[in-house]
């Protein structure tokens, strides 16, 4: 007989996690809110394609965002500027966020009158793919200078995502990316992705964003 038992904690705890997520899901179903969970890593863009994305859709839908972070409130302040709904998450060292985190942030931010909520995610490439945030769609960022190579080494988030943004396309020029590289890799990984090229600094490729945004906004509110 054993003298002792094992407890499978991370297997446990995703799969509690996944339970709320649904739960999280159904209630924005039915609130009508569809949450973009926004991913990249650290440097990429993100605040940059928020802000980007926030002015083009401000006319159209009720917006939030849900910024998350490890301790600093920068990219909070920076978001409120334009007269976006917008809280703050702090992680406590935490380096993704879960379920249970998203809806607290939600309860904050409130969803009754809002279409459209982006999570910017904690800047990470591992652990934020591996929990899901009871997001309605996924999403994640890969600028021109960190390389050609992270769906090689980072697998699970390219094919956790339903849109891949590649930022800083106007600097393509001066290093070593291969686009096309980059669409046949992640293409292996996830089929159903789209890719989608951008520059958040000049606005290129940022109606293309925007549009798929349009879509998956009515497609959730059954219109």
């Amino acid at each position: 007989m054993d003298m002792y038992k094992v407890i499978e904690i991370k297997q446990n705890v995703f799969e509690n996690n996944d339970k709320q997520a649904e739960l999280l899901r159904e209630d924005l179903k039915k609130d009508k809110t569809f949450l973009l969970n926004l991913m990249s890593s650290p440097g990429s863009g993100k605040t940059t394609t928020v802000l980007r994305t926030i002015e083009a859709l401000k006319d159209e839908m009720s917006m939030g965002v849900l910024e998350a972070d490890i301790d600093s409130d920068v990219d909070a302040n920076t978001v409120s500027k334009t007269g976006a709904k917008v809280i703050q998450l702090h992680t406590g060292g935490m380096c993704h966020l879960d379920a249970d985190m998203t809806k607290q942030g939600l309860n904050g931010l409130g969803t009754e009158d809002v279409d459209f909520v982006i999570l910017e995610n904690v800047g990470n490439l591992v652990c934020p793919a591996e929990f899901d945030t009871g997001a309605s769609k996924n999403a994640m960022i890969l600028s021109i200078p960190e390389g050609d190579d992270k769906p090689l080494k980072y697998p699970l988030m390219f094919s956790i995502v339903d849109v891949l943004l590649i930022n800083k396309i106007d600097a393509i020029d001066y290093f070593d990316f291969d686009l096309e590289a980059v669409k046949e890799r992640v293409k292996k990984l996830n089929s159903n992705i789209k890719v989608i090229p951008i520059s958040a600094r000049t606005g290129e490729g940022i109606d293309d964003w925007v549009n798929w945004i349009r879509n998956e906004v009515k497609d959730w509110n059954g219109k």
